[in-house]
């Protein structure tokens, strides 16, 4: 791994994130290249992960890392600006906690803006239910909320390794399963 995800119970992943001003420094350049790396690294030695804030690697600064199955881009001061009424529940997981995963309710669609990384703005409406959720979870990070803060109960906070022996099981308390993206090799 490039850098250490920074994990549960660091002080850092409650912290808000401030905006990105300057979209030319060697910096910033920096940072989303290293936010880019560390998520696909993550996603190849771990098999799954979508999206990643750069406060899960310590930079306090409003910047998302997807990777949707294709490549790596990023969403720069994100703000989410509409949703849906509706909601749904769903098992999230999160590379800050790994080994868990947590039950809890997103919105079924949101609208959202944001700045590439050239600073142009850009928006984002009518998300479908996988991105949606996605992106709802990664801004949480850049506003200092984690999964495990969104939880339904206590009895919505399980370990991975249960809810993979007993899939079927778990997911009968939910509506939706998030999507696999990573396609691994044989080896």
């Amino acid at each position: 791994m490039t850098v250490d995800i920074l994990l549960l119970g660091n002080p850092l992943l409650w912290q808000n994130s401030s905006s990105v001003f300057d979209f030319k420094s060697g910096d910033f350049v920096d940072k989303v290249r290293l936010l880019k790396r560390t998520l696909d690294e993550f996603r190849w030695e771990n098999g799954f992960g979508r999206g990643i804030a750069a406060p899960q690697i310590g930079i306090s600064q409003s910047i998302i890392a997807l990777n949707l199955g294709e490549s790596s881009f990023v969403l720069v001061n994100p703000v989410i600006t509409g949703h849906s009424v509706g909601k749904f529940s769903m098992w999230d997981d999160c590379m800050s906690f790994p080994h868990l995963m947590i039950r809890l309710e997103r919105y079924r669609s949101i609208d959202l803006k944001y700045q590439d990384d050239k600073g142009i703005e850009h928006a984002w409406n009518g998300l479908g239910r996988d991105e949606s959720e996605l992106v709802q979870h990664e801004v949480d990070h850049l506003n200092g909320i984690l999964a495990i803060d969104r939880a339904i109960d206590s009895r919505s906070i399980i370990y991975r390794s249960e809810y993979e022996k007993n899939r079927k099981y778990f997911d009968e308390f939910v509506e939706y399963s998030i999507p696999k993206t990573i396609k691994r090799p044989n080896v």
